[in-house]
């Protein structure tokens, strides 16, 4: 067993780093600045996109596309419940109702037929969720958005780096990434609101801070113009450029640690072909570029003596640390409780809550340390 806690993430921060951050706290410009301009202009690059507006969380980008497309009582979004709740809470914090499409059993993607039944006369926006890293069948959801006129916003958070159909996530229509420190780059807290169209990209940069006329940091005046003006009111949602110098050290390096991360992640597919009981997702059949932004399984607790949960636990009392992305959305406590939702309505989704667990995965692991999973998988299911 291992004598070291293995954690199922871990940020890679070299000194390099350390030391750009260190130079932006000395700078005495360490809010709203220069970096992050710079880091917007990077991340467009490499992303395609048209415009980006580096935010401090991927969360506030999901609320400040909310506010500007005036999404309220009486209107529906369409999500998979299989994310983070941070969406579903949004939605019902502005009003409206989240309406929950069913996912692939195998992938974890929600799929464009799942998507098609849940439209309704409401419907005013779909948020499909890229997951672990792979892509959702971009191409057949924006044909069914773009046919009912419905606003498209896909939630990125896991998909830096990840292609379909050769475009990488992020350069077509909006979408929203995040920069959490278990991510592919890390801010510290931080996120990304990208757009091919201009005007929101700069309505969402008015809103990101207080609703000024300029940015928080104005390229012009070289800081915050004291005769800006309010557009309209707006919120709190900057990023520190000591987060953004740190963004933009991590952009740079950002394919290395893809390529590491899909070396881990092929070795696993080899070594759990030795497990009958633990089964890895499927990769979709449409054409993408996997980012490995988690390694994600299913226990076969119908082969086994022992739940999820308790799995998970004895992982940890041999050192070796697991994630869970995601118990389902619509089984959380207030959405049972508050909004009447209940088990049999998903059954893909709740099948594989039940079931999934995320192993330990990111650029400085070694392949010692996947044996180590591996051993430590055995162990507990020989007990």
């Amino acid at each position: 067993m291992r004598t070291e806690f293995l954690p199922f993430s871990r940020p890679s921060i070299s000194e390099e780093d350390i030391a750009a951050v260190s130079d932006v706290l000395r700078s005495g410009w360490i809010t709203t600045g220069v970096k992050n301009a710079e880091f917007e202009k990077k991340f467009c690059e490499y992303t395609g996109c048209g415009g980006a507006v580096a935010l401090s969380s991927a969360t506030a980008g999901m609320h400040l596309l909310l506010h500007t497309l005036g999404i309220g009582p009486g209107d529906e979004v369409i999500t998979p419940s299989m994310t983070w709740v941070s969406t579903i809470n949004l939605i019902v914090l502005c009003g409206a109702t989240p309406v929950f499409a069913d996912i692939d059993k195998d992938t974890l993607m929600v799929s464009p037929e799942a998507i098609q039944e849940r439209i309704s006369e409401k419907t005013r926006l779909i948020i499909p969720v890229h997951f672990a890293g792979a892509s959702a069948d971009m191409a057949q959801i924006r044909q069914i958005a773009s046919e009912r006129n419905i606003f498209l916003v896909e939630d990125a958070a896991h998909a830096l780096g990840t292609e379909c159909n050769g475009e990488r996530i992020g350069k077509l229509g909006t979408s929203v990434f995040s920069f959490h420190p278990i991510k592919n780059i890390t801010t510290g807290e931080g996120g990304m609101f990208c757009a091919d169209d201009p005007n929101l990209t700069e309505r969402i940069r008015r809103l990101k801070f207080h609703g000024l006329g300029v940015d928080a940091y104005d390229r012009q005046t070289q800081g915050r113009s004291p005769q800006a003006q309010v557009m309209e009111p707006g919120y709190k949602y900057n990023l520190p450029d000591m987060c953004a110098v740190l963004g933009l050290r991590q952009l740079a390096r950002l394919d290395e640690f893809n390529r590491k991360r899909a070396e881990i992640a092929m070795y696993y597919h080899k070594r759990l072909s030795e497990i009958e009981e633990i089964f890895p997702l499927s990769i979709p059949n449409y054409s993408i570029k996997h980012s490995w932004h988690l390694f994600i399984v299913r226990l076969d607790i119908d082969k086994t003596a022992i739940n999820r949960d308790d799995f998970m636990n004895e992982l940890k009392q041999r050192n070796i640390g697991t994630g869970l992305h995601f118990r389902a959305a619509h089984l959380q406590k207030y959405y049972v409780e508050k909004m009447g939702m209940r088990r049999g309505m998903l059954p893909n989704t709740e099948w594989n809550s039940d079931r999934i667990l995320s192993l330990p995965l990111f650029p400085d692991m070694t392949i010692t340390d996947v044996n180590d999973v591996i051993d430590a998988l055995k162990d507990v299911l020989k007990k």
